[in-house]
């Protein structure tokens, strides 16, 4: 927001109160947006586990900054319940293409969410990031 505010000559507040609900809104606009944009991203590949694990792992790595609001900025958004915003839904829906079980699906989305954590927030190392994925891939479709 800083930079932004920056950028556009403004402080940061006058971008919040560009939103009704202040700093939380637009935190949840751009969450919204960024779930709206991997469930795009999910969509445009087959519906096939290890090509949209890896859709979601490059939106993640492209897309960091959207990637942290989504998931580690508080947010008003319902997760997990099938009633929150169409976007989110989308998202999760695009995993679970993928992983026809309900459970099987939120284990996939919670498994490529932490490697997407750790990969973005470089706490892993990078040469090992395919490696990982096919493990990961393995692990989920092995029964």
């Amino acid at each position: 927001m800083r930079r932004v505010a920056s950028e556009i000559g403004v402080t940061q507040p006058v971008i919040y109160s560009a939103f009704a609900g202040g700093r939380q809104a637009l935190i949840d606009a751009v969450a919204l947006g960024g779930f709206d944009a991997i469930a795009t991203a999910l969509e445009g590949v087959p519906a096939e586990p290890l090509a949209r694990m890896r859709a979601y792992l490059e939106f993640a790595a492209a897309q960091p900054h959207v990637y942290e609001a989504m998931f580690s900025m508080p947010s008003g958004l319902e997760f997990g319940t099938g009633t929150g915003p169409d976007a989110l839904r989308r998202a999760f829906a695009g995993i679970g293409a993928a992983f026809p079980e309900e459970v099987e699906a939120e284990v996939a989305w919670a498994t490529v969410h932490g490697l997407a954590t750790l990969e973005v927030s470089k706490r892993l190392p990078e040469q090992r990031s395919q490696a990982r994925l096919e493990r990961a891939h393995h692990a989920l479709t092995s029964h």
